[in-house]
């Protein structure tokens, strides 16, 4: 991923707080000479390992657990809040009309090797804990324990968790950085000017560049 001096993002804490936001990972291998891509929400364990542990869960008819042996490298792209930019925004447009239009955006690229959770405990852990997470927001959150244990159970066999160590993670918070103050708070008062709650995102994360 090309990444500009101005758009590095290089805070671990920063870079796990969208994962964590923005769980929905698109994960991509080589896998005998073809690009193998699956879409899968993840769990970022930020403690384990030197840059975190990514934890998730497939389809066992999901074949692309069953290649690990040939997966050398893999990368997992989370997508922060992303919007068009208009050069009307810029007030050095309306002075010399030197400007065009650009998108910006969030996203964090993780790298690492997948492995399968082989021990059954961990499993039910990660589905807890998944579960959990996302429920937590409910007026009557559901939990794992509310269906049949049975059930369950047979569910848990049809499918396999995976945990995948990151060894290298990439920032990149395009946001207009290197423009000029006047322009950023422009762009800052065009995202939040309609009710678009990525642009609203984008304005506060940019209005963190600002020097008052």
């Amino acid at each position: 991923m090309y990444v500009p001096k101005s758009n590095e993002e290089n805070n671990i804490t920063v870079l796990h707080a969208l994962i964590r936001e923005k769980p929905l990972g698109t994960w991509a291998c080589i896998v005998n000479g073809q690009i193998e891509v699956n879409h899968i929400p993840f769990v970022i364990k930020e403690t384990v390992g030197e840059f975190g542990t990514l934890v998730c869960h497939v389809a066992k008819a999901n074949s692309i657990w069953k290649t690990f042996s040939q997966v050398s490298d893999s990368v997992i792209t989370f997508h922060g809040d992303q919007s068009y930019i208009s050069p009307s925004w810029y007030p050095s447009k309306h002075e010399t009309g030197k400007a065009v239009p650009t998108w910006n955006y969030c996203v964090v690229h993780a790298y690492g090797v997948p492995r399968i959770i082989q021990d059954e405990n961990e499993l039910f852990a990660h589905l807890n804990e998944l579960t959990d997470l996302h429920e937590s927001k409910q007026a009557i959150p559901w939990q794992v324990s509310d269906a049949p244990t049975d059930f369950i159970e047979k569910l848990s066999a049809a499918i396999v968790g995976i945990e995948i160590p990151i060894k290298k993670i990439v920032g990149k918070w395009k946001l207009g950085q290197s423009r000029s103050e006047s322009d950023k708070l422009g762009t800052i008062a065009g995202l939040k000017s309609g009710s678009d709650a990525q642009q609203h995102g984008l304005a506060n994360e940019l209005l963190k560049t600002i020097k008052f």
